[in-house]
């Protein structure tokens, strides 16, 4: 888990400390420790002093074996996030310091490598970019589908509001989400416990609780594998939670991050999963907007993969990409 003070500070997802907050100092922290999925498929560019891309061709994917299932079978019948543009707000211009393995290989990067090394794997079609988020510069967005993808907490002491910690750049992440004109995946966060509630420490993520209720966010939670009904799945250990507000229940999603095979923990690396699904679902609903995209991951979301599934915990269950694209349109 990496936490900001309005600059980033590397901080490993299970010591979930809040880092040190003074009176209006806000603190942002990048959900999950060094874990990366390997991708010898992807291309990497400089295209910025802040920006990163990645792309491949379809020939060049491999599902890996960290993926869901379901993901090869979305790959299969052609979708796989073309058209589509997966904006990822993180960490890059630091010292790597984070140990992943996504492509068979353990190597040391920063948090920003993996998280978007995750969402361009899950999406290999798409265009994936990474923005370093420390350069307070309001996001631009692209032609067809986009995506947000905020692996970060906004901490500060609990008992103010978002707006006296949201720079330019948290801004217009919170107002694409609440305008429906990009469909935003927020970690929900290492806490173990519930969205939008104090820490034990006594901070909030004020960029979760400016994310409520907004028409296309979604609260990325963590289980410790991928489910099914023959083998469900449970939630991770340091994953924070749905809780009893009906509004995040609404909008919080999990999906598996097996750290045995990753070597990565936090729902800073289940949040890219979950953007590079919208992204797929991108790239066959191709005139569907951010919201519908949001709506169809939240209401296909499976139960009965879950072990002992409670909306407090769960929210709506774990996402389904072949549930999730079984229409031949959405409504």
């Amino acid at each position: 888990m990496l936490i900001k003070q309005i600059k980033y500070v590397p901080l490993l997802a299970l010591a979930c400390a809040a880092g040190s907050s003074m009176a209006q100092s806000a603190t942002i922290s990048f959900f999950g420790s060094p874990q990366v999925f390997s991708w010898t498929s992807s291309s990497w560019s400089s295209l910025t002093s802040r920006s990163l891309l990645s792309q491949a061709s379809a020939s060049q994917a491999t599902v890996s074996p960290w993926m869901s299932p379901e993901v090869g079978s979305a790959w299969s019948k052609g979708y796989m996030g073309q058209g589509t543009t997966i904006h990822v707000l993180d960490q890059f211009n630091t010292t790597p310091n984070y140990q992943g393995n996504l492509t068979g290989t353990s190597e040391l990067k920063t948090h920003g490598y993996w998280v978007l090394k995750a969402a361009s794997m899950i999406a290999p079609m798409a265009q994936s970019v990474g923005v370093e988020n420390t350069t307070n510069v309001p996001l631009t967005l692209s032609r067809g589908l986009n995506v947000i993808n905020a692996s970060y907490q906004l901490f500060a002491a609990a008992g103010q509001t978002p707006e006296q910690f949201l720079d330019r750049v948290d801004t217009s992440v919170v107002n694409a989400a609440k305008n429906g004109t990009a469909v935003v995946v927020k970690a929900a966060g290492n806490n173990a416990q519930a969205v939008n509630t104090p820490t034990f420490s006594g901070n909030m993520d004020y960029l979760n609780l400016a994310l409520k209720g907004a028409k296309s966010a979604i609260y990325a939670g963590a289980l410790s594998s991928n489910g099914s009904v023959a083998q469900p799945a449970t939630i991770a250990g340091y994953s924070s939670t749905a809780g009893t507000d009906p509004v995040a229940q609404k909008q919080f999603l999990v999906v598996g991050l097996d750290s045995a095979k990753t070597e990565l923990y936090g729902t800073s690396f289940t949040a890219p999963i979950i953007s590079g699904y919208a992204s797929i679902l991108g790239s066959k609903f191709t005139r569907a907007t951010p919201t519908q995209i949001t709506n169809q991951l939240l209401t296909t979301a499976r139960k009965d993969t879950i072990a002992g599934y409670d909306v407090a915990i769960h929210g709506r269950g774990e996402a389904s990409l072949t549930r999730a694209l079984a229409p031949v349109m959405l409504k």
